[in-house]
């Protein structure tokens, strides 16, 4: 009779104490947030994450009366700023301005990842995609995509192609497309886009897959030439510009996307609460003229659809990055 009444016991405690946990997410949640957020962006200063972090955070703030405080936090393909905010405690007081190679991409990529972007790390929202232009010099004798893929079955293995380095969204996407049409390039890695395009320019190097905003002077100002973009559809900065989709390259997508994080247990209210703030933002005409400067694409949209979104990448990049057999340390 001692046992039954101290497991009782127990079991009433127990009890007490999810029911207080329960009622101390539910206070957390409706007086959030009572101090200030810090988004933590995992690139260099003045880059795409930088940029939409305060682009975002500031509208929180005027809505939240809450400063919110944007720190980069570069290193590793933005693995570093990843670690730091997936080991944070999960209030919702530090977020991520994550991006496609940390969130999804680095998951194969490097041999040894300090977190798992699937378990580590709570989707708040996706934020923009952007897509890439696959652009060539002038004096190389394709004018389409149907026409630049004709020529490199023709002429297997006799063309190189200029990334922004190992492992990054451009090196990437090249690989995609090689995997895709089994056609065969070969890479020559850059320490970044302003090298890479210097000798596509140049004739140094035939072609490169590059982001918009780099590029778009360039295709204007008739040094390169723009076959496709690699999105689902087609860019409102090049609207003549066909997707490799279109020409060629059936069920072809790609691009380098960005979205906020949260630590895993973050309150799903508190998760809601930052959905729903983040959504008001990015449709506000400001934000959206922005992002249109930026060559991106507002995306928006639940955490539900965030978190497929990291889940199908993964996978996707997972085949491609080994097919290629690239591996960072």
């Amino acid at each position: 009779m001692l046992n039954l009444h101290r497991n009782t016991a127990r079991v009433c405690a127990y009890t007490l104490a999810l029911s207080a946990c329960g009622f101390a997410y539910n206070i957390a949640a409706q007086t959030y947030p009572n101090k200030p957020i810090r988004i933590y962006a995992p690139y260099a200063p003045g880059g795409a994450t930088d940029i939409l972090a305060r682009l975002i955070g500031q509208k929180l703030y005027e809505d939240w009366k809450q400063p919110v405080i944007v720190e980069a936090k570069p290193g590793a393909g933005g693995n570093v700023g990843t670690d730091l905010v997936a080991k944070s405690a999960p209030d919702g007081y530090t977020l991520l301005m994550g991006a496609s190679g940390p969130l999804a991409i680095n998951a194969t990529l490097y041999a040894k990842l300090p977190y798992d972007p699937l378990k580590d790390l709570a989707p708040v929202i996706e934020v923009a995609s952007v897509p890439l232009v696959l652009a060539v010099t002038p004096s190389l004798p394709a004018k389409n995509s149907r026409e630049f893929i004709a020529l490199l079955k023709a002429r297997p293995g006799q063309f190189n192609y200029a990334s922004a380095g190992p492992g990054t969204p451009q090196h990437l996407t090249a690989e995609l497309f090689k995997y895709m049409t089994k056609l065969d390039m070969t890479h020559i890695p850059y320490t970044g886009s302003g090298p890479a395009i210097i000798d596509v320019i140049g004739g140094q190097v035939p072609l490169t897959f590059e982001s918009m905003i780099p590029i778009i002077p360039q295709i204007k100002g008739g040094k390169l030439r723009a076959l496709a973009v690699t999105s689902a559809k087609r860019s409102a900065l090049l609207p003549n510009v066909p997707t490799l989709n279109e020409s060629g390259v059936p069920g072809f997508e790609a691009t380098a996307w960005y979205g906020v994080v949260a630590p895993a247990n973050v309150p799903r209210d508190i998760i809601a609460k930052l959905n729903e703030g983040m959504l008001k933002a990015i449709r506000m005409p400001d934000v959206k003229q922005r992002l249109d400067e930026m060559g991106s694409d507002p995306v928006a949209g639940t955490p539900e659809q965030f978190g497929t979104l990291i889940k199908s990448e993964i996978g996707k990049w997972e085949a491609v990055i080994k097919a290629a057999k690239v591996k960072l340390d």
